[in-house]
């Protein structure tokens, strides 16, 4: 395959995603809720691979399952966050930037949210359209990465449940989850998502595709320092009782003993 049929399949992955992207915008408009956006960033990801294994004449011999992977994480993840938004008021963190942006924030956030949305879900598929497109035969690196995501794909599953659960008891209202998973880190389904994609990024490196790197980089920065972490303990802090004392004994990201 020829650089310039993989970077016309991945163009048309991105035309795909802002197209997507811009339907979901067209929902939220008459909702006045852009934080749907959320819902549908799973598929912002997974539909540029998907594109450029539809239009590609022949794809790599990794393709089926780093797609049906990344399916999985997609669907899994899009359901899961519609599930807990419904019935539920636009999220306060697209609330502040709806007031920063008035007047006319329904146009705008065409391109502030969605269109932001679909550029960085494409970016995320980096290495799974990488992946898709590569003819590189299979490797032991691709062992580790694709062991590395399921594990991440099962952590964040098994992590997002737990708290599923602890939040369906009234008895547990107002209270600190700090149980399972979340006894040993207070983001474990952000350290499975890590995981995911970091092991994804290594199919795409035993692929070929070191480049693609940019992505598990983007979603580490992403969930660690600009729209996870720091905006979850934030509020967090100051709407939960407890959960300072929950900060001091309870590692961040990485799962280890808890101290104290």
């Amino acid at each position: 395959m020829s650089a310039t049929a993989g970077l016309h399949a991945a163009a048309l992955g991105l035309g795909a995603g802002v197209v997507l992207a811009l339907a979901v915008w067209a929902v939220s408009v008459p909702k006045r809720d852009v934080s749907i956006v959320d819902s549908a960033w799973g598929f912002l990801v997974l539909v540029p691979a998907l594109v450029v294994a539809a239009v590609l004449p022949e794809v790599g011999p990794r393709a089926v399952v780093v797609l049906v992977l990344a399916a999985a994480w997609a669907l899994r993840l899009s359901s899961h966050i519609a599930w807990r938004h419904r019935g539920q008021p636009e999220d306060r963190r697209y609330q502040e930037i709806r007031r920063r942006n008035e007047p006319h924030f329904a146009w705008k956030s065409a391109y502030l949210v969605f269109g932001l949305q679909a550029l960085l879900g494409w970016i995320v598929a980096a290495p799974l359209m990488a992946t898709v497109a590569s003819p590189a035969p299979w490797s032991a690196l691709d062992a580790l990465g694709l062991a590395l995501a399921s594990f991440g794909l099962i952590y964040e599953t098994a992590a997002d449940a737990q708290l599923a659960r602890f939040r369906a008891d009234p008895r547990n209202r107002g209270q600190v989850m700090d149980r399972g998973l979340w006894r040993f880190s207070r983001h474990p389904n952000y350290f499975g998502e890590c995981c995911l994609w970091w092991g994804v990024w290594l199919a795409a490196a035993a692929a070929g595709a070191w480049w693609s790197v940019v992505s598990p980089l983007l979603m580490t920065v992403l969930l660690l320092k600009v729209s996870g972490v720091p905006l979850l303990e934030r509020d967090l802090g100051h709407h939960r009782p407890g959960y300072a004392e929950y900060v001091q004994r309870t590692p961040a990201f990485l799962p280890w003993r808890v101290r104290g």
